[in-house]
Formats: structure tokens, C-alpha cells, sequence
């Protein structure tokens, strides 16, 4: 498992730029989580709105107990697998989501364009990501990705994850 205090780290063969940028992403999606309540709470007026945190213990995985997490049962042909999500933070036009997300093992063909744009930092486990062009993909713990929203390909989690997301949607989510 991924030391929560380690820094984000792109490979060495990143652009100092694309560094400080996946940085950036993971600061951001560790400040729209949420300790409180499952949406960010506003004020009537709208004046007293407040950050949202999740603890370093929370992200380890302490969230799944702290919270009621959106558990799933899956089946897909003859691949079945579980999914536990907790959604720590939804933005008031709720296009905007964050969350920790757990899975089991599962391999699935995307044929449809993904629909959100989707960043995604790996705590435990990973995923093979493979394009329409064949070209793949292999994130690992600490290891971040960004699926654009008209991504296809083959996702493949053979050991299965543990993951922070944040998810931009063109229209608002469920």
C-alpha cells in the first residue's frame, strides 16, 4: 500500500510541467472531499460555504468505515465484482464530483465514449488501459491518469483498486 505522505510522482520521463500539473490535480482532488456530510452544505445566502477534507486515515481507507459507502454488486457475462463509493463532494451545479472508489478485479470493453472527463490517483492496485489504437496504459499505485470524456478502449483491473477521483460531466450528474 501507497504511504499516504509520500509525494505525487509522475514518471521521470514527465515534462516538469505535466508534474506540477498531476501535483496540482491530486492537491485538488484531496481539497473537494468531504469529512461533514456527503455535499459540500451551504448557507442559504451562500456566504458560509467551506472547504471539504478527507484525513490522511480516511484516504488509506478509513472513509469506507466513517461513511456509508454506495456499495454494487456488478455482472457482466460471466465476470461479477463489487464496487464501494464514497462521493465526498458534489459541486451545486453537480457537474463537478470527488470521491474515494474501491473495485474488485474486472475487465470491461468501454465501445461507447467514456461521457465524463475523469482524473484518477491510485492508492492501491491499478489498471491496464488499452486505446482504440492498441497503445496501453499501466497505472500503479501513486500513479495518476486523466480519461477524457470520449476516451473507448478496454479497462482492465486484474488485481483490482483503491483510487481518488474527481469527475467533470457536461451535464449534471445523478
Amino acid at each position: 500500500m501507497m504511504r499516504i505522505d509520500e509525494p505525487v510522482r509522475a514518471g521521470a520521463h514527465a515534462p516538469r510541467d505535466s508534474r506540477r500539473l498531476i501535483s496540482a490535480l491530486a492537491a485538488l482532488a484531496l481539497a473537494c472531499a468531504s469529512t461533514n456530510a456527503p455535499e459540500i452544505q451551504r448557507a442559504p445566502d451562500a456566504t458560509n460555504v467551506k472547504p471539504v477534507k478527507l484525513s490522511r486515515e480516511q484516504i488509506a481507507g478509513a472513509v469506507f468505515e466513517d461513511f456509508a459507502p454506495v456499495v454494487a454488486a456488478h455482472e457482466r457475462g460471466d465476470q461479477t465484482w463489487t464496487t464501494h463509493d464514497v462521493e465526498a463532494f458534489v459541486s451545486s451545479d453537480r457537474k463537478f464530483d470527488a470521491g474515494i472508489y474501491r473495485s474488485e478485479p474486472v475487465r470491461a470493453e468501454i465501445d461507447q465514449p467514456y461521457g465524463v472527463d475523469e482524473f484518477m490517483y491510485f492508492l492501491e492496485g491499478g489498471v491496464i488501459l488499452t486505446s482504440l489504437d492498441g497503445s496501453q496504459l499501466t497505472i500503479g499505485p501513486g500513479d495518476a491518469v486523466m480519461i477524457p470524456k470520449e476516451w473507448r478502449g478496454v479497462w482492465d483491473t486484474p488485481e483490482g483498486y483503491l483510487k481518488i477521483y474527481v469527475i467533470h460531466s457536461p451535464q449534471p450528474l445523478d
